[in-house]
């Protein structure tokens, strides 16, 4: 059975059983603070089982895309090792919030795999909870065994800790017991030799878990006790990769046709054989999984960069790259072209592919090019690290330095290093990496007490589109701490004037304020599992009282000013460039707006100025907004809304429509275009490859800006002696520099040409070194010109010059190439340890190097100790 064919048997099946197929969520989060990553199933349905909202059917079935790369069996540096584990991975569900539980859980489950699938019922084993004697004192869990008494022998029925057998959120949230269901791919003659049931969860690449289901019935506290859930829970997911592995009759994921198609892609365009050399199948594995999970990373909205999860797609892809490095011989960039066979495999069922195939291609490709490049730059540093060494042991400090300053991956370092027979202080470096991700961690970390509820309400409503002022009552609250930002309040209210950061627009600020005139502010107000949380400095002194909650008004109005701004620069950029243009994120603030798109070259000063005057048009032009709130998606399609690619709509949406300029949106926004007065580019750039970037101000920050460009143009007229035309003026003294540097770069020359001749002279042998140290009036460039003539006319040459430039130190060693291979002599190790009378620092080449300082009074201590090195 083919793996498409796999993925609909198992979405049909739980439609006949009145489910909804509903697609999957964006792998990408946007609105979630506990998460970057889809890492669930589970994941896009986290709403529901909290209770903040409720599903159109209490039944439901999908099959979600989820990126790991951390947590049990699911280290980055271990996928690839061996052939079940990935990055990317679907994961099929079927799901119940407060309707069936465990029974028809079991039930079905059972069909689906013994009946549907056809899998042999003596490849299967499942596992019940076993019960717990910690502080939660849990007992087993003899209704699902009971239950599973009824479609399996009871010697495949096996127990299971609270590791594997008991699932959980977070450190907070609902959890409950959980039923795996094991399979065993074995040979008849293995099965033989070794009872499969004692290679449940051991890691056996043949005896694996394919589906987990999960009976949510406890919700775990602050303080780590359970209690009861009102209602119960089922939530379960079946690694897709490995129901095909099953399925397809093959003993690995890769040997599916989930992945089969790439892999013969990578062997033809390096020419290497999969199943033949350990090394070689590790790294193509590598790559067929990472090409996946970049792929659909950037089609959700998210491109590589160097923070967040950003960083963690960079990572994915630059693993991928230097394994075809180091195991494929790729020197150029290649993984971009297996982007068409993943679009051809995949497409169908994810249509973003499709859409953004060209997108992906061209990031994926700057991305390999630009990596290649760091590690060119990394060999060539490396080499220096291993010249310098006095020993076959490098700094563990030095293989960190290389990793954190120029991305140099220190396992490839350490490869290199062993080729070369050298290795590096292992503790030094884990010393340092640990060093780094704890300073991470303690400023992330935040500890949340448990919720005090005040008022049991249902949901919570937003006003903010309406009223900037509102009384509300606070349904609960907790203290959170994190080191960041110290201690805080959460408070959640019955509704909300305030807007909660979402849709790249910030979230407000302002303040409560009760009966008795006592003031708490606002600092920020972020969305968690779809509530508007309200962080505070302090907590209320009568939080059962009503208080007047109040926004922001002048960020607000600024904020909603550059929001509606937004949409006009996107309508803009589409109607002036094409309609290949397309959102790829933004960030609306109150003091600017930042705008990211998809366009294949630079703006020219013609077309930033045209899209500057459509905005404007549109702004004079005094459009009122017109907005449809929670109608269905469909409808708001039709009018002509514009739906962007990685973000998660609900069933109604709202629609916002300025003019032509109409979108899906839940931000705020002013209601005439005429209240943002005016807008302005300040600057256009590219963030990737085919991704480009805009920041604009308006309103208030419009007004700023001219006025200081107004204040820079008159003190420029005055420094120029108010010159009519001052252009004019600027550029003849530009040109009048130009034709000044050339006169004084040919008189430092004939400078230089002068001293050589005196220079000559001074030098004097010692120990069979010629050898001179002198300060010298010349600038960096005029040295190494003498240094090197000089170096031209005399052997065993040993020069150290020094020289004081606009307040800095200068020191320049050159050291005959002989001296250094007879004498053991470095210059780069010569003025790192001189330039300490400098108070600075450098390095170079082994035979001419430079150094630094802000202390030119040491430049003659310099020269003096430098004569230690000709003993």
């Amino acid at each position: 059975m083919k793996s498409q064919d796999i993925r609909n048997t198992f979405l049909n099946f739980f439609e006949e059983k009145k489910h909804s197929i509903v697609p999957s969520a964006p792998m990408v989060l946007k609105d979630d603070p506990t998460l970057m990553f889809v890492n669930s199933g589970m994941a896009p349905f986290k709403e529901f089982f909290l209770g903040n909202a409720q599903p159109k059917n209490s039944r439901l079935t999908d099959t979600q895309k989820c990126l790991r790369v951390s947590g049990k069996h699911n280290d980055l540096e271990e996928v690839g090792y061996d052939t079940y584990h990935h990055t990317l991975f679907e994961m099929l569900g079927n799901w119940s919030f407060g309707d069936y539980f465990k029974k028809e859980a079991i039930a079905w489950a059972w069909e689906l795999l013994t009946d549907k699938f056809g899998i042999d019922k003596e490849m299967l084993y499942v596992t019940v909870f076993e019960g717990s004697d910690d502080a939660d004192q849990l007992p087993m869990d003899q209704e699902a065994y009971d239950f599973w008494k009824g479609h399996i022998s009871e010697d495949r029925i096996l127990m299971g800790n609270k590791n594997d057998n008991f699932w959980e959120m977070g450190d907070q949230g609902p959890c409950g017991p959980c039923s795996e269901i094991h399979v065993d791919i074995r040979s008849a003659e293995e099965k033989a030799k070794v009872d499969g049931k004692t290679l449940i969860n051991r890691d056996h690449p043949q005896v694996v878990e394919i589906w987990n289901l999960v009976f949510m019935q406890y919700n775990r506290k602050a303080n780590k006790s359970l209690e009861n859930l009102p209602d119960k829970h089922i939530d379960t997911g079946m690694g897709f990769e490995r129901l095909c592995m099953v399925m397809q009759g093959v003993q690995s994921n890769y040997d599916t046709d989930v992945f089969t198609p790439i892999i013969r892609e990578i062997e033809t365009i390096t020419d290497k054989d999969y199943g033949k050399n350990e090394k070689i199948d590790i790294a193509i594995r590598v790559i067929s999984d990472h090409v996946r999970a970049v792929s659909f990373s950037i089609a959700d909205g998210q491109l590589p960069s160097n923070t967040g999860a950003g960083y963690v797609i960079r990572r994915i892809l630059r693993r991928a790259v230097r394994y075809g490095f180091t195991f494929l011989d790729k020197k150029e960039p290649f993984i971009y072209r297996l982007v068409e066979v993943l679009v051809k495999q995949m497409g169908q069922t994810f249509p973003e592919l499709k859409v953004q195939r060209q997108l992906i291609e061209n990031v994926i490709k700057e991305e390999e090019a630009s990596f290649l490049r760091t590690l060119d730059q990394g060999l060539i540093l490396l080499d220096r690290i291993i010249e310098n060494s006095q020993t076959k042991e490098i700094s563990g400090t030095k293989v960190f330095e290389l990793k954190d300053t120029y991305g140099f991956p220190e396992d490839l370092t350490d490869l290199i290093l062993r080729e070369n027979g050298y290795t590096y202080n292992h503790g030094d470096f884990d010393k340092k990496l640990k060093e780094q991700q704890g300073r991470g961690k303690e400023a992330s970390q935040l500890k949340s007490d448990d919720w005090t509820i005040l008022i049991e309400d249902e949901e919570q409503e937003f006003i903010g589109y309406d009223t900037l002022e509102a009384q509300v009552k606070i349904t609960k609250y907790r203290k959170v701490t994190s080191k960041k930002d110290g201690e805080l309040y959460q408070l959640i209210f019955n509704r909300t004037p305030f807007y909660a950061e979402g849709g790249g627009q910030v979230g407000d600020k302002g303040y409560l304020e009760n009966a008795q005139g006592d003031v708490v502010y606002i600092v920020d107000t972020k969305k968690e599992n779809n509530i508007a949380v309200h962080f505070a400095k302090s907590l209320p002194k009568n939080v059962n009282d009503t208080q007047k909650a109040s926004v922001d008004v002048k960020q607000r109005y600024r904020t909603e000013c550059n929001h509606t701004a937004t949409h006009l620069l996107h309508q803009a950029l589409r109607d002036i460039l094409g309609i290949h243009v397309e959102q790829k994120g933004s960030a609306v603030h109150s003091k600017y707006l930042r705008f990211d798109f998809s366009h294949f070259a630079k703006l020219t000063v013609d077309e930033l100025r045209d899209v500057e005057d459509f905005v404007n048009r549109r702004i004079y032009g005094q459009l009122p907004l017109q907005e449809k709130r929670n109608i269905p998606m469909q409808q708001a399609i039709d009018d002509g809304a514009m739906a962007l690619f990685g973000e998660k709509y609900g069933d109604t949406v709202r629609a916002v429509r300025f003019g032509q300029s109409i979108e899906l949106c839940g931000g705020t926004h002013v209601k005439n275009t005429g209240d943002i007065w005016h807008f302005k580019i300040v600057s256009e750039g590219a963030v990737a490859s085919g991704i480009r970037r805009i920041e604009a101000i308006t309103s208030d920050a419009v007004k700023e800006f001219y006025f200081e460009n107004n204040r820079t143009y008159f003190e420029m007229r005055d420094l120029l002696n108010n010159a009519k035309e001052p252009v004019k003026a600027l550029q003849s003294l530009q040109d009048e520099n130009v034709t000044l540097k050339k006169q004084i770069d040919g008189l430092l020359k004939d400078k230089a040409k002068a001293i050589k001749g005196d220079l000559k002279n001074e030098i004097t042998e010692v120990n069979g070194i010629n050898f001179l140290a002198k300060k010298l009036d010349l600038d960096a460039s005029g040295i190494k010109d003498v240094c090197f003539e000089l170096g031209s006319q005399f052997d065993n040459l040993f020069l150290l010059f020094g020289a004081e430039n606009d307040g800095k130190a200068i020191l320049s060693c050159y050291i005959s190439k002989e001296l250094v291979t007879s004498k053991d002599l470095n210059a780069g190790t010569i003025v790192r340890e001189l330039g300490k009378h400098i108070q600075g620092g450098g390095g170079g080449q082994p035979f001419f190097a430079t150094a630094g300082g802000k202390k030119p009074e040491g430049i003659e201590e310099a020269l003096t100790a430098a004569e230690v090195y000709l003993v």
